[in-house]
């Protein structure tokens, strides 16, 4: 009798124990995002509309993006594309120094790119004509990346390559972290919790980047230190999704 008794109680005590915690599979906040007071980042995009961005130039976002589980997809539609339009998601805002933390992720052959110092005239009829670009790609897959790795993930396109490859397989989200200061003259460009670029943004040593570039005799490329901030369409048939986008000016 006092052996049952005992073995009641060890399986009382057992079936008592805390259950051990199942770890969540939703993509945490980075750690360089989380340890900052959230009352210095503005929310750029919550999920669910298209309050402060609008596409370059007017065109509809209907068009070629949608709002779909709390990202903004770029979905291509034949019917957008008989006339070559490119629909580049732009904000409705200007910044000069700032930290962007912005998530992204892309299908198979996907190539896209986050642009700054954007301006927005009748005269430059796309973007890159003035923001200069950090680089979204599916590195396995798409043709640029076999142009060098300064085309590749992370980099500040045609310029600086990333210091090593820390990009999710296409399908996963990837978070940057882009960090751009005219005052300090610093940019970098943070991937998945490592940075893996640094540059320049203004005077001399920028100069000379650009000359070293395709963008050499581009007249207004990289001119200006106070612009929107742009979401690529390249033009191509591919998903792209972006969300989870704040900025803290600085």
């Amino acid at each position: 009798m006092k052996k049952i008794s005992l073995l009641l109680v060890l399986i009382l005590a057992f079936s008592c124990k805390e259950k051990p915690k199942v770890e969540s599979t939703e993509e945490q906040e980075t750690p360089e995002v989380s340890t900052e007071k959230e009352s210095e980042w503005t929310i750029l995009f919550d999920g669910t509309s298209w309050d402060g961005w609008h596409v370059y130039s007017g065109r509809e976002i209907e068009k070629a993006w949608s709002l779909q589980d709390g990202a903004m997809l770029l979905n291509k539609i034949s019917e957008a594309r008989k006339d070559g339009e490119r629909f580049n998601m732009i904000t409705d805002k200007e910044y000069t120094n700032f930290v962007l933390s912005i998530e992204w992720m892309v299908n198979s052959g996907a190539n896209s790119g986050i642009m700054w110092g954007v301006v927005e005239d009748e005269k430059y009829n796309e973007p890159y004509l003035t923001g200069p670009e950090i680089q979204v790609l599916d590195n396995v897959s798409h043709p640029d990346a076999k142009n060098g790795t300064s085309h590749q993930a992370g980099a500040l396109y045609d310029m600086v390559s990333p210091a090593q490859d820390v990009v999710k397989p296409v399908g996963e989200w990837n978070h940057y972290l882009i960090t751009i200061n005219h005052d300090t003259n610093e940019g970098n460009v943070v991937l998945n919790g490592t940075k893996i670029t640094e540059f320049p943004v203004n005077g001399e040593a920028w100069d000379a980047m650009v000359a070293e570039s395709k963008f050499a005799d581009w007249e207004a490329f990289g001119k200006y230190k106070t612009g929107k901030i742009v979401l690529q369409d390249h033009g191509e048939p591919i998903v792209i999704g972006y969300r989870n986008i704040k900025i803290k000016e600085l």
